[in-house]
């Protein structure tokens, strides 16, 4: 079992950044992948980016060359460090792992993107 709480969302106008951290409850060096998910109202949850155990990353292509993910072993957290903001990127972001057979998901964070 593991459980992962979001933090870092909030309002901010397009072009400007934050920094979403995603704190498990146990020690994700046993966890190969960890990823950052999005649902925008009336869509579909969508992968935003993952990093493997071994640090490879892989991002979906609206997010690529804006944002950057990072997880820190040690402190048992993933960021995912979002910049230049568009009103697009607006939704919940979630955070997910996948420990042997089992999926996880945090509660989500909402980030608003004002134009």
């Amino acid at each position: 079992q593991v459980r992962l709480e979001e933090s870092g969302g909030g309002l901010v106008q397009a072009g400007g950044s934050l920094r979403l951290s995603c704190a498990a409850s146990r020690t994700i060096f046993s966890i190969n992948v960890m990823s950052w998910y999005r649902q925008a109202p009336g869509k579909e949850r969508v992968l935003v980016a993952d990093i493997s155990g071994a640090g490879t990353t892989n991002y979906a292509d609206p997010v690529k060359g804006r944002f950057t993910i990072s997880r820190d072993n040690a402190k048992n957290t993933v960021y995912l460090q979002m910049n230049s903001l568009k009103p697009e990127d607006t939704a919940v972001y979630y955070c997910h792992a996948v420990l042997g057979q089992f999926h996880f998901w945090g509660q989500g964070t909402q980030v608003t993107v004002s134009s």
